[in-house]
C-alpha cells in the first residue's frame, strides 16, 4: 500500500491521505482523498490471491475493471499502476443484503448493462471452479463441510441439466454479494472484478439470490426483471444456479482459510463459519422436495416431451 499511495500522490501532483475500508476479503481497498478535495479508491491486488486460485489473474482483473466501466456499469479506472488500480470514488450508498433485496429490478437492470458490454478476458464456469476449489482441498488437505463430497452426485445432474437448453456467454461478474453494488443516484453500479469471466447470466442471478438470500418467489422476479419474460425454464435456471452459488463458494471460504490463513486472520472474518453456512443452504436446497421440478423445468421434461421426468432421488 505505501508504494501504491507514493504513485498515486505523485500522478496527482500533491498530497494524499488514505482511508482504509473494511469489507474486502481478499485485495486491499482505500479512500484516497487530495489536497485539493478530490477523491478516488485505491484498489492494490494482493497476487497471492490468484495464485490460490480465489481470483483470476491480476492482469485479467485490470482488463476486466476496464471493460466494466466501458459498459458503464464499473468504476472509471483512472490511473493504472503495477498490481493496482486508481478507481473512480463512487459517491453512493453500499448495499446490504436487505436492500438486495428490495431492489431486484435496479439489480436486474445493472446486470443487463455489465452483460450488454464488451466480453470479459476469461471464461468462468462455475463447475470448473468447483473441481478446482475440490482439487485444491484435497491435494493440501483442507478442512470442508462435513458430507460435502455427498452433495457431488447432485451437481453433476445439475450441470447436466444446465447444459441441456444452455444460455449464451456474456461478460459476468460472478461474486455479487451485496457489498459489491453500490448506489448512486438512483443507478446501481458494480465493483470488484476478481471473479469475472465470460458466463451464464443464470449464474450471475443466481449468485445474487445466494448472497442476498432470496426466498423463491422473489428470486422468479429477479428471473423475470431481468430475461422480460416470466418463464419457468429460466427461473429454474436461476434457482439451481443459486444452490450452486452456494455450493462452490462454500470451497472458496475453505481453501482461503487454509491456503491464506494470515490474511484471513488479518480481515476478521470467520471464513468456516460463513463455508459452513453457504453449505447448509445448499443441503437444504438440494433436500427440497421442489429440486427434482427444478431439474425437470430446466430441461424442458414434462407430458409429451423426450426426457424422462426427474426420479426425485436426493443426497440426504
Amino acid at each position: 500500500m505505501p508504494d501504491a499511495l507514493a504513485r498515486v500522490r505523485e500522478w496527482a501532483g500533491q498530497p494524499v491521505t488514505e482511508t482504509p475500508l473494511a469489507g474486502g476479503l481478499s485485495h486491499r481497498v482505500a479512500r484516497v482523498d487530495a489536497a485539493d478535495g478530490r477523491r478516488w479508491l485505491l484498489r492494490v491486488l494482493d497476487p497471492r490471491v490468484s495464485a490460490a486460485g480465489l481470483g483470476i489473474p491480476l492482469d485479467d482483473e485490470i482488463a476486466n475493471t476496464l471493460r466494466a466501466a466501458e459498459a458503464g456499469v464499473g468504476p472509471r479506472v483512472l490511473h493504472r499502476m503495477p498490481g493496482a488500480l486508481l478507481l473512480e470514488y463512487l459517491d453512493g450508498v453500499t448495499l446490504d443484503a436487505r436492500a438486495v433485496r428490495a431492489l431486484p429490478g435496479p439489480i436486474a437492470a445493472a446486470c443487463r448493462r455489465l452483460h450488454a458490454g464488451p466480453p470479459f478476458v476469461g471464461g468462468f464456469s462455475v463447475f470448473r471452479k468447483l473441481e478446482e476449489f475440490l482439487a485444491l482441498c484435497r491435494r493440501h488437505g483442507l478442512r470442508t463441510p462435513g458430507g460435502y463430497e455427498d452433495a457431488l452426485p447432485a451437481v453433476a445432474e445439475i450441470e447436466h441439466a444446465l447444459a441441456a437448453r444452455p444460455l449464451p456467454a456474456v461478460p459476468c461478474h460472478n461474486d455479487l454479494l451485496p457489498a459489491n453494488f453500490i448506489l448512486c443516484d438512483g443507478e446501481v453500479r458494480i465493483v470488484d472484478y476478481q471473479l469475472s469471466g465470460n458466463g451464464d447470466p443464470a449464474f450471475e442471478l443466481g449468485d445474487i439470490a445466494a448472497e442476498a438470500e432470496y426466498d423463491p418467489d422473489l428470486t422468479r422476479r429477479l428471473a423475470r426483471e431481468y430475461f422480460g419474460e416470466d418463464s419457468p425454464r429460466l427461473a429454474a435456471r436461476v434457482r439451481l444456479n443459486l444452490i450452486m452459488s452456494n455450493v462452490t463458494w462454500t470451497l472458496w471460504f475453505s481453501v482461503h482459510h487454509g491456503l491464506l490463513r494470515e490474511q484471513a486472520a488479518a480481515a476478521g472474518f470467520d471464513y468456516e463459519a460463513e463455508a459452513a453456512g453457504k453449505f447448509a443452504r445448499a443441503v437444504r436446497d438440494l433436500a427440497d422436495p421442489g429440486f427434482g421440478r427444478l431439474i425437470d423445468d430446466v430441461r424442458g421434461a414434462g407430458p409429451g416431451s423426450p426426457n424422462p421426468p426427474h426420479d426425485a432421488r436426493r443426497p440426504e
